[in-house]
């Protein structure tokens, strides 16, 4: 068929969930979205047999063709993803489309988290096992939009943050799987191009043909620390934009949660607290504050024990006295449930025991489970 290809070694990993659904060469449906491939062999025979993936046909970057389906974020992944790594070679060969389809992507991003934000949010969480440098990309550009929001800011200044944070790391995109991939120590050269890296994807921009003062000074602060101790200036206090410790905080969460060859992630409730100590000289308090208020205690997509001993997975935040929503996927025993049942946490038998940390992700039928037309 013409709409599919076929998938590329190295598209898919190991104990986490599927990015997109997985078709077979006649367009029949293989593996849903969420599906968690458990072993080598079988990603190998996924290859062998010939398995393929939906293309997203690309429209012309100004086309005015206004898209009014329902975003829907797990179907739309696979979209973020190819449009941000379009967007980014158009921005490195300096082509016409690359301010265009920026503001496309910060458009997309913006209608989603408004629309489906719970959602959103269970995207970063979801997929936080070993995510590639362009899917933390988008990770960041999702928090950008709640935590601005929640921090105050104004349309406008939200913008151009969602569009500093998919391109700050423009420089380091070629390099940065390789650095998340190593568990040796930097070298100097590693250091100095990490160092290096806002100037260089401000170059870039500019190059591109983009030059909006905010997104630029957001990127170029985006490692300065309030105590005067991140570069590339040194700067401190309130010379930081409030947008630049944003984006900082949402990278530094990212990686908190993400595991690399060199560690292992953090779990939500240390991840929290580590959180809650950043407020203390490191950012303007009301940012880390405003973190911690758009995840609350146990953020959408996070594994959780209940008191019955079911483990479900978060699907929403508290609603007034309703505590986190969450679906059971597994039953006292262990047994999968061969559907999902929505359990009221703030029903005593139902009452959140602790945050769930498998080895590898069970599989899940995201759509369904947050109950999105298929």
């Amino acid at each position: 068929m013409s709409t599919l290809v076929r998938i590329a070694p190295g598209a898919l990993v190991v104990g986490r969930p599927l990015p997109w659904t997985v078709y077979d060469a006649a367009g029949n449906v293989l593996l849903r979205q969420g599906y968690v491939i458990s072993s080598d062999t079988q990603l190998e025979q996924l290859f062998e047999r010939g398995r393929f993936k939906p293309r997203k046909i690309e429209r012309v970057a100004d086309e005015p063709v206004e898209d009014t389906r329902d975003r829907n974020p797990f179907a739309d992944y696979a979209e973020f993803l190819h449009a941000l790594s379009a967007t980014l070679s158009a921005i490195t060969e300096r082509d016409p489309s690359a301010r265009q389809r920026l503001l496309g992507l910060c458009r997309m991003l913006d209608r989603t988290c408004r629309e489906a934000p719970d959602a959103s949010l269970a995207l970063i969480h979801l997929y936080s096992i070993s995510p590639t440098m362009q899917e933390q990309v988008i990770f960041h550009a999702i928090l950008c939009q709640f935590i601005g929001r929640q921090f105050g800011l104004e349309e406008k200044r939200i913008a151009a943050l969602t569009a500093a944070a998919l391109t700050a790391n423009l420089a380091l995109v070629p390099v940065a799987d390789q650095l998340n991939a190593s568990n040796k120590i930097l070298s100097d050269e590693q250091r100095q191009v990490i160092r290096l890296h806002p100037q260089r994807s401000i170059e870039a921009l500019k190059a591109a043909g983009i030059n909006n003062n905010l997104v630029l000074t957001i990127i170029a602060q985006h490692h300065e620390q309030a105590d005067g101790s991140g570069y590339p200036k040194g700067l401190s206090g309130t010379d930081i934009r409030p947008e630049a410790e944003i984006l900082a905080l949402a990278e530094r969460y990212v990686a908190m949660i993400t595991k690399r060859a060199y560690r292992n992630r953090m779990n939500i409730t240390a991840a929290r607290k580590l959180i809650a100590a950043l407020a203390d000289g490191r950012f303007r308090p009301a940012i880390p504050r405003a973190l911690l208020e758009v995840l609350g205690e146990y953020p959408p997509g996070v594994l959780v024990r209940l008191d019955n001993n079911e483990v479900g997975v978060v699907t929403g935040r508290p609603v007034r006295a309703r505590g986190p929503f969450v679906k059971a996927i597994f039953g006292p025993r262990g047994n999968r449930y061969s559907g999902t049942f929505e359990r009221d946490t703030s029903v005593l038998e139902y009452n959140i025991r602790a945050v769930e940390e498998p080895e590898i992700m069970p599989s899940m039928d995201f759509s369904l489970i947050w109950g999105f037309r298929s």
